[in-house]
């Protein structure tokens, strides 16, 4: 008989959730829809500077085994190229990126170039930046220049139409405003050139269910309402209001919603990977997302959306710079003496709005503050047992998230796009890798100790 293989080695996972993965285990991986996988990695692995094990506290056991999971993923095809970013106590425990930028998607010509993926390759973050854009609307409450609470049409006054007039800000960030769906036609991307068009057709949306009922997962059509809010409050755009608040202030490199069309060349390339989902997957997808999965990653790919303002979808970042995004939410703000955000600001932003609910597009229990997919102290986004994490997915294996129980930021991005694929198994063992190498350091340990309480050992 095969011996078990064990997924998961902390022993807080139940048994019976680690009898169903391993179970899934034993399937496959996809053979077809893959990227090419070289024999040996070292020709396209790729190292930015990490902090000893000593000094991030944490095993280099461990931390290499985080590696070597992140490693299974890539082999498994789906992903042409990963970047990954693990910061554990203020200090960077292992950043580094595998695979190609370009040039190596399925059914991509032999003989075309590949380009190696660098830790300082942009990618796009997909809904990912949903976060940026949450934390950039909090600010403007900060300021004083608008309130959660505030309706929706009280900024843009034309949004009241159809029903929508007691829409609030707020339930725009918690997926409660009942108009998840873009209008028919929204995902022109000749729109994108024609901000007036495209808001006209946002005001004109009827809602799908009443504002504040349960959650449904507005995967873009949030983000434009948010950035017209941002454009109407402010004079500018979401980008402007980014580089500003963000971007410069932390000293990033790479924070923009869209790049310039000079920079097209430098951006990682999406790709579709795995097997197309069956139904109801694809129905599902198809609602949410406004079109199917590959022409929804041929649309990624388009100068087009490259060069727009999405602010729910395209922020190109890479994974050490949105770590250091997160890492300045878990210190309350503040990151190397630079404060960006009120520590008020980041408790408001963090706050459960509600207990967790089904949500009615993702189809999946979810618990949301106004901005962040929030962990629980069962199975979550960001593995088991972390009721105190708070981050975002992106399409489709993008994830960010920090964990204040474990001083941990975790920022994973992927350019290969599979939704019904084996390789959910290789993304579960490298969230699990992750829960075993860096375990809870105690309530007393969080990084509030980085503005001068104790760090003792």
């Amino acid at each position: 008989m095969r011996a078990r293989t064990r997924l998961f080695s902390d022993s807080s996972y139940p048994a019976s959730r680690m009898d169903m993965v391993e179970m899934i285990g034993r399937l496959p991986l996809d053979a077809l829809a893959r990227s090419r996988v070289p024999d040996d990695l070292e020709t396209v692995r790729r190292r930015a500077d990490e902090a000893t094990p000593r000094q991030a506290r944490s095993s280099r056991r461990a931390i290499e085994e985080v590696w070597r999971c992140a490693e299974a993923l890539y082999r498994s095809g789906t992903q042409p190229g990963l970047q990954l970013c693990v910061r554990r106590r203020g200090e960077v425990a292992l950043h580094r990126s595998l695979g190609h930028a370009r040039g190596n998607a399925p059914r991509q010509p032999a003989g075309e170039r590949a380009v190696v993926m660098t830790p300082s390759t942009p990618v796009n973050a997909f809904s990912a930046s949903k976060s940026v854009t949450a934390m950039l609307v909090h600010k403007l409450e900060e300021d004083g220049r608008l309130r959660l609470d505030d309706a929706v049409q009280d900024h843009i006054p034309a949004f009241g139409r159809r029903g929508k007039e007691a829409i609030t800000i707020r339930q725009i960030l918690t997926h409660r405003a009942g108009i998840p769906d873009l209008p028919d036609g929204g995902l022109d991307l000749d729109l994108l050139a024609q901000p007036e068009r495209l808001l006209d057709l946002l005001c004109d949306l009827e809602p799908r269910s009443a504002p504040g009922a349960k959650p449904a997962y507005h995967a873009i059509s949030g983000g434009f309402v948010l950035g017209e809010v941002i454009q109407r409050v402010t004079g500018g755009s979401v980008r402007d209001l980014a580089a500003r608040t963000v971007r410069e202030p932390l000293g990033l490199e790479w924070f923009h919603y869209g790049v310039d069309t000079a920079d097209l060349e430098r951006v990682a390339r999406n790709a579709s990977t795995g097997p197309l989902p069956p139904p109801p997957i694809s129905w599902l997808l198809k609602r949410t997302l406004g079109t199917d999965l590959r022409e929804l990653i041929q649309l990624s790919n388009d100068p087009r959306f490259l060069t727009a303002v999405v602010p729910s979808a395209n922020l190109f970042t890479t994974a050490g710079d949105i770590a250091r995004f997160y890492q300045c939410l878990l210190d309350g703000g503040e990151l190397e003496g630079v404060r960006v955000f009120e520590e008020e600001t980041v408790e408001r932003a963090l706050a459960a709005h509600g207990p967790p609910a089904c949500d009615g597009n993702l189809i999946l229990p979810m618990r949301y503050s106004p901005g962040f997919m929030l962990g629980s102290d069962t199975l979550s986004l960001y593995g088991w047992n972390h009721p105190r994490a708070f981050g975002h997915l992106g399409f489709s294996n993008v994830i960010c998230w920090a964990d204040p129980d474990r001083d941990l930021v975790v920022a994973l991005l992927t350019t290969g796009k599979p939704v019904f694929s084996a390789h959910v198994v290789r993304l579960a063992q490298l969230i699990a890798s992750i829960h075993d190498a860096f375990p809870p350091i105690g309530p007393r340990r969080t990084r509030k100790r980085a503005r001068g309480a104790s760090d003792s050992p």
